[in-house]
């Protein structure tokens, strides 16, 4: 297929869009019908927190390999074995006759999102010219906003009147157009890398430190930190650290190059992406488990009640694109952080069993704004000017972090709203009925509310300190 390079740049965009609809489907229908998956697979509350936190986990832990794979042998391969994986994981989830296989399902799903998810921004930054590269990158970001207008809705719908098998079922259509689309779109190139080597045993200290630390994070509310399961975890992240550390300053062809984090643009960039992912990650889970375990709505009303998010995000990354073109993406990603904390402020503000729907509403619209500001910009300041052999990679490192701070805020979030409970009403929450319940728990689950809302504004003043420290040094 020949066309010219913009040309080809936007249906490049295109494949990449439509397969981060296709996952970001996935995620935000599963975060409104887990209540649902929950009740009819007869999930406890650690079976239900692990559908979510396995995907993220093992998304996490496999973005810098599988980054590091894609600048040697190719990002178009890497991609497409990434969409077919993805959709076999999906339609076999679907049949699982409990939720640990659901779980186990979502682990296969989570390797096959990795692959695409570390190569989307690097296929998009390689198609583009520099002039035009913010545009592609506020598309891209919209692509996940418009999955999680659709999202919720399409969970709530799909878990009330298909059952919960076809939250699952959906993606397996839209996953085999989008690989005979890319198929067809992505062009064969040879990779740049090949000759660089590959450093296994810097991959393996990645597998077992990260996912150490991951593992305690996500485990130590169930079981706190004294559980041997935890302290295994954090014996992991402790001893594998510094040893990947010294491979890595030692190595010919390091996985994560180490010398990136001496610019200060770049470090203070990436430590933006993962203090902003602690602070927003888990919005919609939480405010859609918010309707239907305080205030007793069904999956489909608390969908929803959440798209005013997803409609802002989508608005305002379509529209960061074209404000590149008259301010710097610094400052841009710096707006949106700061607009991102004043969403969370009101939100805690207002925070009660009985709040008006439209106080809730006014603080989503303004996390909406701020994330899809802040991150097709923050993408576009540590991406552009990169050499195309290192956006894998270096993509891959801004999303390990992201992903990281996602782990980390999910289980921060789930830690905090329900510490005020005690252990035995934890189901009832993940299961959405806690509204049912007379004495006093569904207070006590407002209370953990406040609690997760105060630390997530908290973590977000942080992140527009790192965008300030980050134009200090330009």
């Amino acid at each position: 297929m020949t066309s010219t390079p913009i040309g080809y740049a936007w249906r490049t965009l295109s494949v990449v869009s439509l397969a981060s609809v296709l996952t970001g489907l996935g995620g935000s229908a599963i975060n409104v019908a887990l209540p649902e998956i929950a009740r009819r697979t007869g999930a406890d509350a650690t079976a239900a927190g692990w559908i979510l936190l396995g995907f993220q986990l093992t998304t996490t832990v496999l973005m810098v390999v599988f980054g590091r794979l894609a600048d040697l042998f190719g990002r178009r391969r890497m991609y497409l074995v990434g969409l077919a994986t993805y959709t076999v994981a999906a339609l076999l989830a679907g049949l699982a006759p409990n939720a640990w296989v659901i779980v186990a399902m979502r682990v296969v799903q989570a390797a096959g999102a990795a692959m695409l998810l570390t190569n989307s921004a690097a296929l998009v930054s390689d198609a583009f010219p520099r002039e035009r590269l913010g545009e592609g990158m506020g598309v891209y970001v919209a692509s996940f906003s418009i999955a999680g207008l659709i999202g919720p809705t399409l969970g709530g719908v799909l878990a009330e009147s298909l059952g919960w098998r076809w939250v699952f079922w959906f993606n397996v259509p839209l996953g085999l157009i989008c690989l005979l689309w890319g198929a067809i779109v992505l062009r064969r190139t040879p990779p740049e890398g090949r000759d660089s080597g590959l450093d296994a045993p810097g991959n393996v200290l990645v597998l077992v430190t990260l996912g150490g630390l991951l593992l305690a994070l996500s485990e130590f509310t169930r079981l706190g930190w004294g559980h041997p399961v935890v302290l295994a975890g954090l014996a992991a992240f402790a001893v594998g650290l510094p040893l990947f550390l010294v491979r890595e300053s030692r190595a010919a062809h390091p996985v994560v190059d180490l010398d990136l984090f001496r610019d200060r643009a770049f470090a203070f960039g990436t430590l933006a992406s993962f203090l902003n992912a602690v602070a927003r990650m888990g919005m919609v889970f939480l405010v859609a488990l918010y309707f239907q375990a305080v205030r007793g709505d069904d999956p489909v009303e608390a969908g929803l009640k959440v798209l005013p998010l997803a409609v802002a995000a989508m608005i305002a990354s379509v529209s960061s694109g074209f404000l590149q073109r008259l301010t710097s993406a610094r400052t841009l990603a710096l707006a949106g952080a700061a607009t991102t904390t004043c969403g969370l402020v009101v939100l805690l503000a207002v925070m009660s069993a009985s709040t008006s729907y439209g106080a809730v509403a006014a603080g989503l619209v303004l996390i909406g704004l701020g994330s899809g500001v802040f991150l097709p910009s923050n993408t576009t300041a540590i991406l552009d000017g990169l050499p195309s052999n290192r956006l894998g990679i270096v993509n891959a490192m801004r999303l390990m972090l992201q992903n990281t701070g996602n782990v980390v805020g999910t289980g921060l979030v789930l830690s905090l709203i329900t510490a005020p409970l005690p252990a035995e009403l934890h189901q009832r929450v993940f299961a959405g009925t806690l509204a049912q319940l007379q004495g006093g728990a569904v207070e006590r689950l407002v209370t953990g509310y406040q609690w997760a809302l105060g630390a997530m504004a908290t973590i977000s003043v942080l992140t527009v300190l790192a965008c300030l420290a980050r134009r200090k040094g330009t």
